[in-house]
């Protein structure tokens, strides 16, 4: 039994010997001083004493402001620095986490929800904390109704940029204030996105007519990203039964960054004649697609000619990954141009006599694995492969990390003379 234990804890007794009203004094000066242990008294007093509804809301309303205040010092160095360290980060991450969390049981007095959101909207205007998520998403917890969702709009609206008054538009539309929206959102018709958002708003609001309007206009002056905005007028055309002008949009669609998958998908649309009419300037777009789309498509189709000619016109890709579509794509075509695809491979292969990392030598040796299996199973040329190894491998032999990792990944590496 230790000495303490004899006498008992020193603190439990001078807590015993003390009137309510002095304990009453020291837990309010430790939490005035201490945000978190202020919380903790909160949390701590509701679970064990039986309060008005009243009251319970008020303390939840005095832990979100405790919380706020604990997280402060930290958010405010963020956005001062335009981030900082992760354990920063963290930190105040995972309060503001737990205080969207007590705001969403809808348990929190309006007050308190309004006085949270004054504090946190000088930080949401200045975007500079790396938290905007965070801090967006405790904004939209704090409100409650209509009108908390409308000062918020309005608090938007005053910080004058176009994301934050996005953000406002897209209040006003979720609380039918067409006014407010329809304001904000002509003003701003840049984008397709733009469009599809106007005219899916006329649509739901039963004005069909002028919702057509809008989204044909948007195919007309609209920029960036289009794919809402024609799948919209392309369902509309379908249910019209204006076939031509439903594949019109589609083929546009399909172009607009053409991909294997996009192009497997419109030509299933097609009967047979339509896909004769089309697939001639959907050839024609393939030229400017993603260099592994345009491979995979030729493949595809068989176009195995093509499909070499992209992939050779680059060397071999030396990130370490031989997983790729490019990648892929090579193992395919050996059968068909194996000189040619020997040739990519071995550019893959690099400087075979500077020094290296092992990392590296790893990486050539998985490469001159394939060009081992091309020489010896497709075309058939084992001295060939015998000849060329063995002068690596000479041209190396006082590297012995090197010789290691040939030796790992070639069966016959240490043979070769």
């Amino acid at each position: 039994m230790t000495k303490k234990s004899k006498k008992g804890d020193a603190l439990t007794e001078l807590l015993a010997a003390v009137s309510i009203e002095v304990l009453t004094d020291l837990i309010l000066l430790l939490a005035a001083e201490r945000p978190d242990v202020r919380r903790e008294c909160f949390d701590f007093l509701k679970s064990r004493v039986s309060v008005s509804k009243i009251l319970k809301n008020r303390s939840e309303g005095e832990i979100i402001l405790a919380l706020w205040s604990e997280l402060l010092p930290d958010l405010d160095e963020l956005d001062e620095y335009g981030g900082g360290d992760y354990d920063i980060e963290d930190h105040v991450a995972g309060l503001l986490d737990e205080i969207r969390t007590r705001l969403d049981s809808k348990k929190v007095d309006s007050d308190y929800r309004r006085e949270i959101l004054e504090r946190i909207l000088p930080f949401i205007e200045s975007g500079n904390a790396g938290m905007d998520d965070m801090l967006y998403d405790v904004a939209y917890a704090a409100c409650y109704n209509d009108a908390d969702l409308r000062w918020l709009a309005k608090a938007f609206e005053n910080m004058q940029d176009d994301w934050k008054i996005s953000h406002a538009r897209r209040i006003y539309r979720r609380i039918g204030d067409r006014d407010n929206y329809l304001e904000l959102r002509l003003n701003h018709m840049e984008y397709g996105g733009d469009y599809h958002d106007l005219a899916t708003f006329y649509w739901e609001a039963d004005e069909k007519e002028k919702a057509l309007q809008v989204a044909e206009e948007g195919l007309r002056k609209g920029r960036g990203r289009m794919d809402e905005l024609r799948q919209f007028v392309s369902d509309r055309a379908e249910e019209s039964g204006d076939r031509e002008k439903y594949l019109a949009i589609q083929f546009a669609q399909t172009t607009d960054g053409l991909t294997l998958a996009k192009y497997k998908t419109f030509k299933k649309m097609c009967s047979p004649d339509e896909w004769a009419q089309f697939e001639p300037n959907v050839l024609e777009r393939i030229k400017k697609a993603w260099r592994n789309e345009q491979i995979k498509i030729h493949m595809y189709r068989k176009e195995y000619n093509k499909a070499m000619a992209i992939l050779t016109k680059d060397r071999y890709p030396t990130n370490g990954w031989d997983t790729g579509d490019e990648i892929q794509a090579a193992k395919k075509l050996e059968k068909h141009y194996p000189e040619e695809i020997l040739t990519y491979y071995l550019s893959g292969l690099g400087n075979l006599t500077v020094n290296a990392t092992r990392k590296e030598y790893a990486r050539k040796a998985k490469m001159m694995a394939k060009v081992r299996r091309l020489l010896i199973e497709i075309i058939g040329d084992t001295e060939r492969w015998k000849k060329f190894a063995a002068k690596v491998k000479q041209d190396n032999i006082r590297r012995p990390a090197f010789q290691e990792e040939f030796a790992r990944a070639l069966p016959d590496w240490r043979e070769l003379k």
